[in-house]
């Protein structure tokens, strides 16, 4: 089924000055999990959110006066959620105190934070943004077994300044997305980020780290082909194929799981599109690659949590678009 978009925006002037604070502090649990809050004043807090939410992902763009949000062990506990937030501060700084140290992101970086592990997150007074909500499992398939970095990673040049432009057009164009299409874009976000996260010579110290990252591109880029193989992706790229699979494996995984991960999104995305209606799920199973419909079907359930059948069944196979949907207009 198409997923139903949720938009709403909110501003701390609709309440009393004297409850400003609080409500700032319901509104934001509400959208992210508990928290703890310290306000400098409680006084005529001001700050303003504007909301887009699929059941996949969700679009926060916020403007502020100073505050400090914390997430305690006794937060976890009463409250789990192992999703990622993708924050990306746009006017102001952010300060970050977690058990790794403590950093600052500014316009022109991002930070992958998770949300299961304590920290202390300030925001200075005028600060401007966006949070992007990413499902665990999505950064798991991509990342395996590499942490995400927790410096800041840089926005302003390279694949960064690609991913800036597309947290950009998210923002401001999600008001002409489907529900589909807002997905699919987040997906492609998540791709870069990791990407990035990959490919920074800080995340790993040897050359293997490049070899994934580079293959990881190829696979992406070719996953509609049936015969990409392992040894296909090491032929093209020059190097052996021992090589791809070490580089793989230091991140816990294998070039056939890379290959399979991508032809299932690219499978979903062509169930979900109307160029491929008249195809059969046998037929785009096997133009994919899958051995048989069943084992593609198996894949798919335990990937997406649906079967293919029942994915096509519902409206976002015809790419419906939602009516509800607007934009955040925090401008950049």
């Amino acid at each position: 089924m198409d997923r139903a978009a949720i938009a709403d925006s909110a501003t701390t002037s609709a309440v009393d000055p004297h409850e400003r604070a609080d409500y700032w502090a319901h509104l934001i649990s509400t959208y992210h999990c508990r928290l703890g809050y310290r306000f400098p004043s409680h006084t005529d807090f001001q700050g303003h959110t504007q909301l887009r939410r699929t059941d996949a992902y969700q679009l926060v763009g916020w403007k502020s006066d100073a505050v400090t949000y914390l997430r305690t062990p006794a937060h976890i506990r009463a409250d789990p959620d192992d999703d990622y937030r993708l924050i990306v501060p746009l006017v102001g700084q952010l300060s970050f105190r977690t058990d790794d140290g403590y950093g600052v992101l500014t316009s022109g970086t991002m930070g992958l934070v998770a949300v299961d592990r304590p920290y202390e997150m300030s925001m200075s007074d005028g600060s401007r943004g966006l949070i992007i909500t990413i499902p665990h499992k999505e950064i798991q398939h991509r990342l395996n077994r590499v942490t995400p970095p927790s410096h800041p990673l840089d926005l302003t040049s390279g694949l960064g300044r690609v991913t800036d432009g597309i947290v950009s057009g998210l923002s401001t164009q999600s008001a002409a997305l489907t529900d589909h299409e807002f997905d699919a874009v987040s997906e492609r976000l998540v791709d870069l980020v990791c990407m990035q996260i990959l490919g920074d010579p800080g995340s790993s110290p040897t050359q293997l780290a490049h070899v994934a990252a580079t293959a990881r591109r190829y696979i992406h880029s070719h996953a509609g082909d049936p015969n990409l193989t392992g040894t296909s992706v090491a032929g093209a790229l020059g190097w052996s194929l021992r090589q791809i699979q070490l580089a793989f494996s230091t991140v816990g995984t294998t070039p056939s799981e890379v290959i399979r991960e991508e032809r299932l999104q690219l499978a979903r995305d062509r169930l979900r599109s109307p160029a491929y209606r008249h195809r059969s799920i046998t037929d785009i199973a096997s133009e994919l690659g899958f051995g048989s419909t069943s084992s593609f079907s198996k894949a798919f359930r335990r990937r997406f949590d649906t079967t293919p059948g029942q994915l096509r069944e519902g409206p976002a196979g015809h790419g419906q678009p939602s009516r509800t949907a607007s934009s955040p207009d925090i401008s950049r």
